[in-house]
């Protein structure tokens, strides 16, 4: 891809979400974002997006109160072919936050009822490292390949990247969030660091910057030989 091309993608990216501003998804997402996502508005209408273009499944590592995975399903209703979306979440607890949860695992769960998407997406409990989540997500997906990676866990996304890259297809979209942000994320250094060296080696294309900090690009199918 060229400079020309690579700005052409970009251009028609930040074109498509805003779109969708005209459209009744976007007062739905903008409804349901108030209450249950801790990303910006922009950022679930661009997971609908890709979610409703790509032509392979998703898989979400980080998906909390499921915000995302909620925009993603609704992508794929709303889409002409079915796909398979599966989201890896460890659970746990937060505190002190206006979408606190005793318990995110069940606040997942019942936001996926509530919003008629359970059936569609399919939940690996524990976290995206753990040989029996990296074994249970490879079994789900069986022969398909990934189209849509959305990574909002922890800040090692290179990790993740690594350990399912070989299930993304070539120009598989990315979505990462804590590329951006205030201050006090510590989340956001070591996430910047890992995607711009990815960049750096031509792994990642880079095509947008959405909402509080929220990168987006696409894979260019180059992964670094395995430690034996």
């Amino acid at each position: 891809m060229n400079d020309r091309e690579h700005y052409q993608a970009c251009f028609d990216l930040m074109q498509a979400v805003a779109a969708y501003r005209h459209q009744p998804i976007h007062r739905r997402l903008r409804k349901f974002a108030k209450r249950e996502s801790m990303v910006h508005l922009d950022v679930l209408v661009l997971t609908y997006h890709l979610a409703w273009i790509c032509r392979g499944s998703i898989l979400e590592i980080g998906a909390f109160r499921g915000g995302m995975t909620v925009a993603a399903a609704w992508g794929v209703r709303d889409g002409s072919s079915a796909k398979k979306l599966i989201t890896i979440e460890p659970g746990g607890s937060l505190r002190k936050h206006h979408l606190a949860t005793r318990n995110i695992l069940r606040s997942l769960k019942r936001n996926l009822a509530r919003q008629g998407v359970a059936e569609q997406v399919t939940i690996v409990e524990g976290h995206s490292f753990e040989p029996e989540v990296v074994a249970a997500v490879h079994h789900a997906l069986d022969a398909d390949q990934v189209a849509l990676l959305i990574l909002d866990a922890d800040a090692d996304c290179k990790r993740d990247i690594n350990r399912y890259g070989p299930k993304l297809m070539d120009d598989c979209w990315l979505i990462i969030d804590d590329y951006g942000g205030k201050a006090d994320n510590c989340k956001v250094l070591p996430t910047k660091t890992q995607v711009d060296e990815l960049v750096n080696s031509g792994q990642l294309l880079p095509l947008g910057y959405y909402g509080f900090g929220t990168w987006v690009g696409r894979w260019q199918g180059l992964m670094p030989p395995r430690a034996q």
